[in-house]
């Protein structure tokens, strides 16, 4: 990564008191930005994050919800980079309370592309999810919403200059919501782990992994893209495996650690998938990621740009072996 692109600049984080951007905050620290600006509207998770990062003083915390444009607009004012991190994530509750998700996750995306064309910043880069694929839930179908806005803006803002761009990942592991720290608290408290289904499949990857790819990606954005992660297949039941291993060795528990399946939760997957059959058609193709280019574009600017060859037709990998999951847990002291 290169560092100057984010040396002196003013970034903003909306939603960065997630996990996702904890882990943001402390690697673009590294680039010496002009500012940080926090943006979030939980002033509890704000508190501990400064007690956290104190010795910083480039860093500013601002309470805000991406509901507000007019606060939004007064959070971009002079800012470079903004990254949109915030949404409604929960999908049973996304699913009992669909339009708090539309107003989070459609609507909110719409005011930070008006407040970022407002203020004249660089670049917006949006987090999406794997869900967004073939959505079979509302928060699913919401962020498919929120991509398409996001890649309609870069062809509907006129002489504008801001480039908009997204980049689609799956589970975080570890992150606030994930299965983990839930794995953990009921190995600790119960000496029980419920599974949706010992056969679920899902794309994970660690916090580290995704930072750096984000980044890569908002480097690389022209305008109008989906940058799809490759991540690593991990089943579920592997996981749990591992979990209990570890935190059984760790905490010195002599129990006998139960499983109880219960079924999949409303509106969820047995499989994610990375990207549909006609995203594939027209993807290009990294070592790292896949790029969707934007239907209204002319490919040939995308195609150049990267250097990079049209993606062929791909035959998903197996899910990683339990040591590289173990590894990977134990390196990023996820429990």
């Amino acid at each position: 990564m290169n560092a100057s692109m984010y040396t002196q600049k003013k970034i903003l984080i909306i939603g960065g008191t997630g996990t996702i951007g904890k882990y943001l905050v402390e690697e673009l620290l590294k680039h010496n930005p002009s500012v940080i600006r926090i943006f979030s509207r939980d002033e509890y998770k704000q508190f501990e994050m400064q007690q956290e990062l104190s010795e910083y003083r480039n860093i500013r915390y601002l309470i805000g919800d991406i509901r507000d444009e007019k606060r939004l607009l007064r959070a971009m004012e002079d800012i470079d980079y903004v990254f949109h991190l915030a949404a409604m994530k929960h999908v049973p509750a996304c699913e009992y309370n669909p339009f708090e998700a539309v107003q989070t996750n459609v609507i909110g995306t719409q005011n930070v592309i008006q407040s970022a064309l407002s203020a004249g910043v660089k670049k917006v880069l949006f987090t999406s999810t794997d869900k967004a694929i073939a959505p079979a839930n509302t928060y699913g179908a919401t962020k498919l919403t929120a991509e398409r806005l996001i890649s309609a803006a870069q062809f509907q803002k006129g002489p504008k200059d801001t480039i908009f761009s997204s980049v689609r990942f799956g589970n975080v592991m570890g992150s606030r919501g994930s299965v983990i720290p839930l794995f953990k608290k009921q190995i600790l408290e119960k000496r029980m782990v419920t599974v949706t289904d010992k056969n679920m499949l899902r794309y994970m990857m660690t916090p580290s992994q995704a930072i750096s790819l984000m980044l890569e990606a908002n480097e690389m954005a022209k305008g109008g893209e989906v940058f799809v992660l490759k991540m690593p297949v991990i089943k579920l039941i592997d996981l749990v495996e591992v979990l209990i291993e570890e935190i059984v060795s760790r905490y010195s528990i002599n129990d006998v650690i139960k499983l109880k399946e219960i079924g999949l939760r409303p509106g969820e997957k047995m499989y994610e998938e990375l990207m549909t059959e006609d995203e594939l058609r027209i993807a290009l193709e990294t070592k790292t990621m896949f790029i969707i280019t934007p239907p209204y574009a002319v490919k040939n600017i995308y195609f150049n740009a990267y250097s990079i060859k049209k993606a062929p037709i791909v035959s998903f990998e197996q899910a990683i072996s339990k040591e590289v999951l173990s590894e990977w847990i134990l390196n990023e002291q996820l429990i």
